[in-house]
């Protein structure tokens, strides 16, 4: 069993309370282009505790998610029942799919390559998954381009692992999508963190549409 597996009791218990600040600001845009640009049959990587499930529309004609900490997945199965939609959830990690080749129209990633295990395997495991005619929704924090802020990054990482659950700060996740084959539709880079300490370490971000190359 994985760590991941055996969960994060704390850290579920205080997530949605942490990001409440930025669920009101910049992050409901983010869930709206992302979960609400979402089509057909739709797989959800790290849903964490629900915090997309509202915004999925009737594009998404059905939704299945996985999240691998327990205590994480109970939340999102509670927010699930509070919207009142249909949302098969799998305990399951991003690097260990449990679904047929091709079988999604769309997978969406929010803040989910931060904190896998093997990030590369996962998004190996996305293109599987995910139909030719496919697309990967995705948004994450991800690397300082400058020099300087990337070697702060590195140094704060093993503190920030451990106090965040296994989030890393310092990961070029556009590079790990490309390396898995896909290739970027459209690709946005933002710093919505205000840049002072801790958000500073995690403050650029990118929001993009990615297809099986």
């Amino acid at each position: 069993m994985t760590q991941d597996q055996k969960g994060h009791k704390w850290f579920a218990s205080i997530y949605d309370s942490m990001t409440a600040r930025a669920e009101k600001t910049f992050m409901r845009d983010v869930r709206e282009e992302i979960a609400g640009g979402a089509r057909g049959r739709v797989l959800e990587i790290g849903a964490g505790t629900g915090a997309n499930f509202p915004y999925y529309n009737d594009q998404a004609e059905e939704v299945t998610a996985t999240e691998p900490d327990p205590y994480m997945l109970r939340r999102a199965r509670r927010r699930a029942e509070g919207i009142g939609r249909s949302i098969n959830l799998h305990q399951a990690s991003a690097e260990h799919l449990p679904f047929e080749d091709a079988s999604f129209d769309t997978v969406v990633s929010t803040l989910v390559m931060c904190s896998v295990g093997e990030p590369l395997r996962a998004l190996s495991e996305v293109r599987r998954v995910l139909k030719p005619s496919g697309e990967l929704r995705m948004y994450d924090h991800v690397r300082y381009e400058h020099a300087f802020g990337a070697f702060w990054q590195d140094m704060i990482t093993p503190v920030w692992r451990w106090v965040g659950a296994g989030c890393h700060p310092n990961r070029d996740v556009a590079s790990f999508v490309r390396q898995a084959g896909f290739e970027f539709e459209r690709i946005e880079l933002s710093k919505p963190q205000p840049p002072i300490p801790p958000m500073v370490f995690v403050r650029p971000h990118i929001k993009g549409v990615a297809r099986p190359a």
